[in-house]
């Protein structure tokens, strides 16, 4: 029996020592191992119908998977007239991946399984800084959480790092931060050689975006827009039911757009962006304005007995409690991000907006100012053709994310290595 799934991946001198059609068979159980760990426990025959194989045959391959460990019998299914279907579904515990979401003040770790059980996770308070020496704390982090948890790092398939700035998945580089810290080498690789595992980087808004693609609300949708709202804002397309990075890797800059003429500098240099508006950098600056002023707000009181610092959970927080300076500022929030998510569906038609993040924690308090706003906004037309759906993933989308980057990436180079001895 397999331990795990390293055991049953295969090496480019065992490849060679297969006949053709071990390596096509090998190939289909790629697919099926593939298909179950992004979909999660699955009918017979929706497999058949995925890939176009007869019950019989599949029948052999997931009894094959079963006998390595790798493939487990979950339950039966509904009926839809007939017998029920077997469900089939990965062994728990098959894989494990290193998941590093990195945040303007803080780093989060998790070690996450091929079930998206989370296995351990720990989160550092640390400022992004452009000097910091990331590699070594990222891999000195990493130790204490897998000494924690029990987990060797000769079980990890990988480890995938999302975080924020212009990041280029390709070429594994972060265009924003980071910078001496990557040169001459890219951040890709300097991770990949401290942590001798394959490392996937990708842009903290990509990251959720993908994991909505996979596990979430855009999952089988063709046309959809995720925002990601944390201290920034940051925006994932995925189009004709695909992610799209563009070319350089940098699409979905939506914070950066400029707004407001003569606005607000933004610390990407230019003025006026929407993020000097509609982040939570700036719903804490308007609220701190405010407070300055002397604004009556439950906010001072919850300042001075839980908060050390003023945050967007804790304007939120104080909103939930009904306070109205903590709703008005939301609302201010939410009327500039319907302004510029007006300009989105005018430009993309998507059929879904997925609003993730921190400031969707304020639910209504943010999503009605902002329906609200493309109400005057957006065409109607488009309007009202275009879902608003809060992400139902909870806070580790990123974290999700990452591992789907990694295993993606893991199972496209073992398929294109078999595909290269096919005959």
């Amino acid at each position: 029996m397999t331990k795990n799934l390293k055991g049953f991946l295969v090496s480019k001198k065992e490849i060679a020592g297969m006949s053709n059609v071990e390596r096509k068979k090998y190939l289909q159980k790629l697919k099926i191992i593939k298909h179950l760990f992004l979909n999660g426990e699955t009918s017979n025959s929706d497999i058949c119908s995925r890939f176009n194989v007869s019950l019989p045959t599949l029948m052999t391959l997931i009894n094959q998977l079963k006998e390595a460990g790798i493939v487990v019998k979950t339950g039966q299914g509904k009926s839809e007239g007939g017998r029920k279907p077997d469900l089939f579904g990965l062994r728990e515990h098959l894989f494990f991946v290193l998941s590093i979401h990195i945040e303007r003040a803080s780093i989060k770790l998790a070690i996450i399984d091929n079930n998206q059980s989370i296995i351990a996770e720990r989160t550092v308070e640390k400022e992004l800084s452009p000097s910091a020496a990331i590699v070594e704390d990222l891999h000195n982090l990493s130790k204490d959480l897998l000494a924690d948890s029990k987990i060797s790092g000769d079980q990890l398939m990988g480890v995938g790092v999302s975080m924020p700035g212009l990041v280029s998945t390709e070429e594994g580089k972060n265009f924003t931060y980071y910078l001496s810290e990557q040169d001459p080498i890219p951040l890709q690789k300097k991770l990949e050689a401290t942590f001798n595992k394959p490392v996937a980087i990708l842009n903290d808004a990509k990251s959720s975006c993908l994991a909505e693609f996979r596990y979430g609300l855009a999952r089988n949708k063709q046309d959809v827009l995720v925002i990601s709202m944390d201290w920034g804002i940051g925006l994932g397309i995925i189009m004709g039911g695909k992610m799209h990075s563009g070319t350089s890797g940098f699409a979905g800059e939506f914070g950066h757009i400029p707004m407001t003429e003569d606005g607000k500098l933004c610390h990407c240099g230019k003025r006026g962006c929407l993020e000097t508006e509609a982040s939570g950098l700036a719903l804490v600056q308007k609220a701190q304005e405010g407070l300055d002023k002397g604004q009556t707000s439950i906010l001072n009181d919850l300042l001075k007995t839980k908060y050390e610092k003023l945050e967007p959970q804790v304007i939120i927080e104080a909103a939930n409690k009904g306070d109205q300076f903590a709703i008005s500022v939301i609302s201010d929030i939410g009327i500039q991000l319907g302004k510029g998510i007006s300009v989105l569906v005018q430009i993309f038609n998507p059929e879904l907006i997925i609003l993730e993040g921190k400031i969707s924690e304020a639910r209504q308090f943010i999503t009605t100012p902002i329906q609200q706003s493309m109400n005057t906004y957006c065409m109607m037309q488009l309007k009202e053709r275009t879902k608003i759906e809060l992400s139902t993933l909870g806070p580790n989308s990123s974290l999700y994310g990452g591992i789907i980057a990694v295993m993606e990436n893991i199972f496209q180079e073992q398929t294109n290595l078999i595909k290269t001895h096919i005959n």
